[in-house]
């Protein structure tokens, strides 16, 4: 129970200066009987906190850079009207700097036996689980005077996803890869596509494609069509290690990865093939296999959600024989991780050839954007010795690049916001020449 401003005012312009002694002692005491009466009658009026009943329903999962509304039901009781402020706590992560105060503070009513609802809006800053923490209630009398206080913990959880902001690049991923599945006029044949059907010839088609068999059953030239063998076994690995955690951009490189992964694994199931995920550094951090092609982009998205860097370096080796372990039969691994030379030669060249001679193995790599435009700066003598920086770095990311090619790895190498349509490209023209 607290006094509130009012009364404080109130006693302080009021009061009367009575003497008190006793045994040793003495003292002035202000006292002001009518507003000890009315603050005794406020808080008597005052519904209970502690009877309150509060229940919590609304979202459990938001987008990242999206809001997501949480209602809270008061329910009063009690025979005395509830006039109170409540104040919802959640992390600071939960909304955007500077809306914490309007977000979780509320203003309510509730009559005897009645309740009430009142909405929270979280805007999340930060991927991974947001737990909700106490909800503070002050009562206030009729009058203002006087105020009772209590909190009670209402157990509820908003997992935040990743954004999946390179999901506009799927449309034109999707209208290519109609076009390699032979469902256009241009039709592609490679060492991995299986045949699809016969049609007449038209000038313009590869005289190897004509079927003379087909052709002499009928007045017409027959011309097999092919298409991109589907039902391919796809392992997205991601790094979780100290260098996942560097930032590129405006978000670690971590992030940057998950939101290529997920382009890739949404064209990759459109397309009929397998995907799975392994996450890992020292350990496993997350393993999502087998799962229908209408379900693996929602289990990706929520196992991606609470995954963060963890600063310690990679097992190269532990996380190839996991790999080999998760996709026992042939599979495109797509690892993602850094292209700095010290992992690389140290961690992940000594164990390649154990992934290349099994799989098909693609990296992809989110590069700095800012090392590119340090790498153009001129006008003094501070921006030139920057760009020679620059220069050198990006010289040892393509030497370390041209190392990987050399053991058959497939690399990507792009800025954060290109490298997903990227990463897209490069699954789709190894489809088309059959390398899947």
């Amino acid at each position: 129970m607290a006094f509130t401003g009012r009364a404080a005012l109130l006693a302080a312009l009021g009061s009367v200066p009575v003497g008190i002694w006793g045994p040793g002692w003495t003292g002035i005491l202000a006292v002001n009987a009518p507003l000890a009466v009315a603050c005794a009658c406020d808080f008597a009026l005052a519904a209970p906190v502690r009877r309150l009943v509060l229940t919590r329903s609304g979202g459990t999962s938001v987008r990242l850079g999206e809001s997501a509304d949480v209602t809270l039901t008061v329910t009063n009781p009690s025979r005395r009207p509830l006039r109170a402020r409540l104040r919802d706590a959640w992390p600071p992560s939960s909304w955007l700097p500077g809306t914490e105060v309007e977000a979780s503070r509320h203003r309510l009513t509730v009559p005897a036996g009645e309740r009430r609802r009142v909405t929270t809006r979280l805007r999340p800053t930060r991927r991974g689980d947001r737990q909700a923490d106490r909800v503070t209630v002050r009562s206030y009398g009729p009058l203002g005077l006087f105020a009772r206080q209590g909190a009670h913990r209402i157990p509820w959880t908003v997992r935040v996803l990743p954004p999946f902001t390179s999901r506009k690049h799927l449309p034109s991923k999707l209208a290519r890869l109609r076009e390699l599945d032979g469902r256009t006029s241009v039709l592609t044949r490679g060492e991995g596509t299986e045949f699809d059907s016969l049609r007449e010839y038209v000038p313009g088609d590869d005289t190897r494609s004509i079927d003379w068999r087909a052709t002499a059953r009928q007045s017409a030239v027959a011309v097999r069509t092919w298409r991109p063998e589907r039902d391919r076994h796809i392992l997205l690995v991601l790094d979780t290690g100290r260098t996942s955690a560097g930032r590129v951009g405006d978000a670690p490189r971590l992030d940057a990865s998950m939101d290529a992964a997920l382009l890739l694994a949404a064209l990759a199931s459109r397309a009929g093939d397998r995907v799975n995920l392994l996450a890992y550094d020292r350990r496993i951090r997350a393993l999502v296999q087998g799962r229908a092609a209408g379900d693996v982009l929602p289990s990706l998205v929520n196992a991606m959600a609470t995954l963060e860097p963890e600063l310690v370096e990679t097992d190269a080796r532990g996380l190839t024989a996991t790999a080999l372990r998760t996709a026992p039969r042939r599979s495109l691994i797509v690892l993602f991780t850094t292209l700095d030379a010290a992992p690389v030669e140290q961690g992940l060249l000594p164990v390649l050839p154990q992934l290349t001679q099994r799989h098909t193995v693609l990296l992809a790599s989110a590069a700095d954007p800012h090392v590119a435009r340090m790498a153009t700066a001129r006008g003094s003598a501070e921006a030139v010795y920057e760009a020679a920086a620059a220069a050198q770095a990006q010289s040892g990311r393509h030497w370390t690049a041209e190392q990987l090619r050399r053991h058959g790895v497939t690399v990507v190498d792009a800025a954060p916001d290109d490298l997903a349509p990227a990463l897209a490209d490069a699954y789709l023209s190894l489809k088309a020449a059959g390398r899947l």
